[in-house]
Formats: structure tokens, sequence, C-alpha cells
């Protein structure tokens, strides 16, 4: 027996209406259009939407796990325990104690494991421990990564590493450490922000860069601690310490609560001048990849510079552009004033410019925003200046680009050691120009003969303050164009060769 239904089907905006037909005892239903024939039964056409469901999950599922797979193997990458890169000494270290190594040059790294709780007011970090069959020896540590050199590790405050129990409270004030102001379920690393800081070169030798060999494997998974907090360093390495903290920075003295960690660092672990060396790095990380951190803490900020600066930009790229259609190389001038100056500075940019290179002259100071060095260096081809602090604008240049380094007299090592092989280990095409006798404002001063002219390792072996006052205070360079330009023209080369035929969209 067939029984007779109405069924409305809504197809976009009409409603048809269709007859269908149901037959008693029977497992499939016939859908009938007026004057057409049988579409597809029930059945057949249920089994056919399981079926695609289930290709479709079967798509997803592989998707997810195959994203899963990389996603893991990307984290066994940086997988394992992280002790052995940063303190050997400390690599079989157990929950509820403090182990220092103190076997580095230039700095000494101390882990605590296990509930650690700050002190600022007697300078301690406290490890609290339940186990009563430690020594409890406490341990003391200056923060900062220049061991070596005692006149300034004088000047930096030393922290308290000490054993705790429910029972002990490191001072008899009302503040008792056994409360837990702030806790966080992240390890801490401290670290001092005291020493050479304000010198651009030890901000990032002796602090940026060891910061994110001794913390990036946390992943952002971990609070900086800072001794001798500045406001100024935090405002202006912020956007880096971003990339590597998902968390606020905790002035150590000026914040009186105590904060609570399920582990800590204290002390930062350096490899060498302005470098990481990746065979000590956990997942071996390279001086790239901290590169990479200065890309993604500054490329927000140049998107804005660039739209701030857009109404020049016209006047711009007509300077940048060859009367064949073809970008020039765009060399920067990194200018000092005061000392180590180039006297004919103006010279070398007309040089420049016959050349080939579209010119810009940088005059940072103290106060300059690194974002603005950033965007400028990190679009240019070329870089030239006067061996000082501020060579260590070099990590902002793209690898493959040229750094040419004026090297006064008596400043040779210096140049090399700090900032000339650590641009090469950077892929940098690094070309040193040392000056001729003649082209120092100290030849003019002391006559050839003299043996601060004749013979400057003779003074620079007495010490750093001579060669502090002598060659970094008291001299500027004049430097001879015609000598000059054969550096200029290596760089002039090398970069359009390395460019290829770019053409201005203008």
């Amino acid at each position: 027996m067939v029984q007779n239904h109405r069924l409305i089907i809504h197809n976009g905006k009409k409603l048809k209406k269709l007859r269908v037909s149901v037959e008693e005892g029977a497992t499939a239903v016939s859908v009938v259009v007026p004057g057409g024939g049988y579409l597809m039964t029930a059945k057949q056409k249920i089994l056919s939407i399981i079926f695609i469901s289930f290709l479709s999950c079967c798509y997803i599922f592989s998707i997810s796990f195959f994203s899963l797979l990389e996603s893991f193997r990307k984290e066994s990458e940086d997988f394992g325990p992280y002790e052995p890169f940063i303190a050997p000494q400390c690599s079989r270290i157990s929950n509820g104690t403090i182990c220092c190594d103190r076997t580095g040059f230039r700095s000494e790294i101390c882990i605590m494991k296990g509930d650690v709780r700050t002190h600022s007011a007697s300078s301690s970090v406290c490890l609290f421990t339940s186990l009563k069959n430690k020594s409890k020896i406490h341990e003391k540590i200056k923060p900062y990564t220049r061991k070596w050199e005692t006149s300034v590790m004088e000047t930096v405050q030393e922290l308290n590493l000490v054993y705790g129990d429910e029972n002990y409270s490191v001072s008899d004030d009302e503040h008792n450490n056994n409360i837990c102001d702030v806790f966080y379920n992240v390890p801490a690393v401290f670290l001092s922000t005291g020493g050479y800081t304000g010198n651009v070169y030890h901000e990032f030798n002796d602090g940026i860069i060891p910061l994110f060999i001794t913390s990036q494997h946390f992943k952002k998974k971990v609070v900086f601690v800072i001794v001798e907090y500045h406001t100024w360093w935090v405002m202006k390495y912020g956007d880096i310490v971003s990339q590597l903290s998902d968390y606020p920075t905790v002035d150590f003295n000026g914040d009186k609560r105590t904060h609570c960690f399920k582990e800590a660092i204290v002390g930062l672990k350096i490899h060498d001048e302005l470098t990481v060396d990746s065979s000590l790095m956990l997942g071996n990380k390279t001086i790239f990849d901290f590169r990479n951190v200065l890309d993604r803490a500054y490329l927000p900020r140049i998107r804005g510079l660039i739209q701030d600066e857009e109404l020049e930009t016209a006047n711009k790229t007509s300077q940048s552009v060859r009367e064949d259609g073809l970008k020039k190389p765009k060399l920067v001038i990194l200018s000092r004033n005061g000392t180590r100056e180039i006297l004919n500075e103006n010279l070398l940019v007309e040089l420049a410019e016959e050349i080939g290179f579209f010119v810009e002259v940088l005059r940072p100071d103290k106060t300059t925003e690194l974002a603005k060095i950033y965007k400028c260096l990190n679009s240019s081809d070329v870089m030239i200046g006067v061996h000082g602090a501020a060579m260590t604008h070099f990590l902002f240049l793209k690898p493959k680009t040229v750094f040419i380094q004026i090297i006064p007299l008596g400043t040779e090592w210096a140049a090399e050691t700090y900032y000339g092989e650590p641009a090469k280990k950077m892929r940098l095409k690094y070309i040193g120009y040392k000056i001729k006798p003649i082209e120092s404002s100290l030849y003019d001063e002391y006559g050839k003969d003299d043996p601060i002219i004749r013979d400057p390792k003779s003074f620079t072996r007495k010490g750093w303050d001579y060669t502090k006052k002598i060659y970094l205070e008291r001299q500027n360079v004049k430097l001879d164009l015609k000598r000059f330009r054969k550096s200029l023209s290596r760089a002039y080369d090398f970069s359009v060769k390395r460019l290829g035929p770019v053409y201005s969209s203008q």
C-alpha cells in the first residue's frame, strides 16, 4: 500500500512542494519530482553522505596528524635538559638544590630547582625545601657577564642564594619570605643591568645576546628578574625582551613583594664577542636565530615608521635610482661627533655618490629609537663607520651585505676582535680599513717620529687606560679618499653583483 505525503523542500529562497511516496514495509523511500523520475533512494543518499563525511574526516584528521607530527618535530629540536648548555657543572642537579657553575671565564651561573622565592630587602633569592639531609651551603653571585674584569664587577650588586624551610625566614622583618605575593608557574632568569650598561656595545654583548642564549629554550615561558633595574633600559630594549618573555620584567630591588618561581637561573651565559656559538646551544641555535628575534621585535614599529615617511618617499626614490632605471645600492655612514670623527665626511659622501651609491648619513645618539636605526641599516647594502661602540649596529645589517670598519691607529686588536670577527660570523662582507698615520689627527699633534705614531703597540701594551686616553678619546680621522676609494669600489661591485638587475618601480 502506498501512502502519499507532501514534502516541502527549501531551495534557496524558493519553496518546492514535492510528492513523496512511502511504500509500507519497504526500507527505501523514493522521492518523485513532478515531471521527472526518481532522484535517488533515501537510503543511498544517506549512505553517500556518511561515506563522504567519513572521507572528509579522514582527510582533516590526516592533516591534523601530520601537522602535529611537524609541530612535535620542531619542539623536539629543543627538547632536553638545558643545564649541560647553560651550566655544565650542574647537569645532574636534583630538585630542592642550588648548584653553581663557576668554571666559565666570562660569567658564573647558578641554578635553583624547586620552590624559589625573592627577598629583595636582603638581596636574597631563597630555595625552600623540606629535605633535611642537605648540607644547605649558601651561595653568592653577581649576575653580570664581565667576571674577569674586577673593577667593574666590584660595582655590580651581589645576590645571596640561600636555603629555607617552612620555619625559615631570611630576615626578621614583618614581610616573611614564607608568603608568595606573586606566583609564576614558569622559571625565572636573574640578570643585572649594572656594570657597563649605558654603552650600546656592552648592552648587547654583556646583556641582550647572553639573555637570548640563556633563555631562548624556554620559548617565552620565563620571567626576567632584573637587578639594578633601569626604566630607560626596559623602554629601550622592551621590543626585544618581549620576544623572549611573555611576562613583564620584575624590578628586583624596587618591587618589595615576594615573587615565587618553580626554578631559577641566576646569571647569564655568554659565548664570545657579539655572537652565538651553535655548538653550545640547545637546538643548535645561531646568531641568525638571534637576528630573527630582532626582525620580529622591530617589524611592527618599522611598518609604522614607513607610513610616517610616505610623504618623503617620492624625493628619496628619485635620488636612489640610476639614470638607466636600476636601483642604486644604499650606503649608510654612521657619523660620530667629538672623537674619532671623519673630518672630511662631506667629501666621503660626494665620493660615494660619484661611485654610484645612494648615501644616507645616520647620526644616532643615546636617545635615538633603536627601531629607527634598525630600519635604516636593515634596508642598506653597505655600512661605514669608525671603530667604536656604534659599530655594534652591524647586527642590524642583513647577511651578505657589506660592513666597512675604519680602524684608527692603536685600535687594530679591539676593532677586529669586537666587531670584525663577529661580523664575519654573521656572514657579512667585512672590510677593515686600517688608516695610515697621516690619516690620523694624532700625526699633526705628535709628528711622524713620535712612538705614539710610529709604534702604537708600545702604548696599547701598557693597558686599556693608555689606549683609551690616547687613541680613543683624542683621535679623529681624515681619510685619504684616493686610497679609500678602492674599498668603496669593492663594496659597490659586491653589492651590485648581489642585488642583480633591480629596477625601480618609479
